[in-house]
């Protein structure tokens, strides 16, 4: 039996991509590798349908501060817990580990998910830019191991902070296995008519900010045939970004076919097993786990050709030019004109998927693991 502790600041307060990784690891981990125990540090706790099941299982222990401030002690304090909780690893779901934890002896690994804000440093405010210049950069050159959640990442890593490739290994992550479970009809129509939402729709999922690109699908719509141009349903965070979005769906007379939802991630699976394309051209990602979400509903997907994009996608995909909207409108015809190619598209990446399955990918993990115990 193993000892191992994890950073759960995500899983108990993140409720999009970096607390999803944290979820679904941890519980593939209970339940295909139930004799070790898992140790949860976070500075602060939310209990609700997608953390209570960590509180109440007892393949989880809690642990949170008792009187430091939650940022020190996750950064600093933490490693007196683990000290005293006997872990033997301790593994930094997000980019970072405590400081100076190589000096404990306990092992150690920490999970880079994208180091995009290299890449578009305008997106990021300058002193968030310095924070994740040292906790990244810590992290890669003092952990054992660094997890990469794609080949992209690894590749920035390397290139960025000038990590050995030895020490990078590349796992990548699944998704929750709601969006691998097909639901009844009776709840595709209810869910449906819960959000208002038409017959036939093009389905977007992700931030509305400028490197997702709805702005470039927006543009794309309106370069497709009258008979073809579908409402976009788009499911996503506000910025100020999404007020040029829509400036440019109002000049476009595009209002009535555009729907801003929130649904629950409960309904998420239902909403995408019921489009008829899924979009994502976005300029880059870490990984890209809505693509994924997308070819296990067996969705037909339009995706961009280039960051971490093809590996998700694979072959269920078409794969366009991110900077052109006619590309991606072009895919979309395709897709939506063509029923032998969007059989194909879907059969490829529903067989694709298979790959990014819990139990595989937390074996790749839990490898890793005992090559360090």
């Amino acid at each position: 039996m193993y000892r191992i502790g994890f950073d759960a600041k995500r899983l108990f307060n993140n409720f999009t991509g970096l607390g999803n990784y944290s979820r679904t690891l941890l519980y593939n981990l209970g339940q295909y590798y139930p004799d070790n125990a898992y140790f949860l540090y976070s500075p602060k706790v939310k209990d609700n349908a997608e953390t209570h099941y960590f509180l109440t299982s007892p393949s989880y222990t809690l642990k949170t501060p008792k009187w430091l401030p939650g940022a020190y002690w996750r950064s600093n304090g933490v490693k007196g817990r683990l000290r005293k909780d006997k872990a033997q690893l301790y593994h930094g779901l997000s980019h970072e580990i405590p400081l100076g934890i190589h000096k404990t002896g306990i092992s150690t690994v920490v999970t880079i998910h994208d180091l995009l804000y290299k890449h578009y440093p305008q997106q990021y405010a300058l002193p968030d830019r310095k924070i994740y210049d040292f906790k990244f950069k810590y992290a890669c050159e003092h952990a054992d191991r660094i997890v990469a959640i794609s080949e992209a990442t690894k590749r920035d890593i390397m290139h960025f902070f000038g990590i050995p490739e030895e020490k990078i290994t590349v796992i990548y992550q699944t998704c929750h296995d709601r969006f691998m479970q097909e639901r009844s009809r009776k709840t595709l129509r209810e869910i449906k008519e819960k959000y208002q939402l038409p017959e036939d729709y093009l389905f977007y999922v992700g931030s509305v900010i400028a490197r997702k690109n709805l702005l470039g699908i927006v543009k794309a719509m309106t370069l497709l045939p009258k008979d073809l141009q579908l409402p976009l349903v788009v499911v996503g965070g506000r910025s100020d970004y999404q007020k040029k979005v829509e400036d440019f769906i109002t000049q476009s007379g595009l209002r009535e076919k555009i729907f801003f939802i929130s649904p629950t991630y409960k309904d998420l699976s239902a909403l995408y097993q019921q489009a008829r394309v899924f979009l994502y051209p976005s300029f880059a990602e870490g990984f890209g786990i809505p693509v994924l979400e997308a070819l296990y509903s067996k969705v037909p997907v339009v995706t961009s050709n280039c960051s971490s994009l093809p590996e998700a996608a694979g072959p269920g995909a078409y794969l366009a030019d991110p900077h052109l909207p006619e590309d991606i409108a072009k895919g979309i015809e395709k897709i939506l004109s063509d029923s032998a190619y969007r059989q194909e598209l879907v059969q490829n990446g529903f067989e694709h998927a298979q790959q990014f399955k819990g139990e595989p990918l937390v074996r790749q993990m839990m490898n890793l693991y005992e090559e360090l115990l």
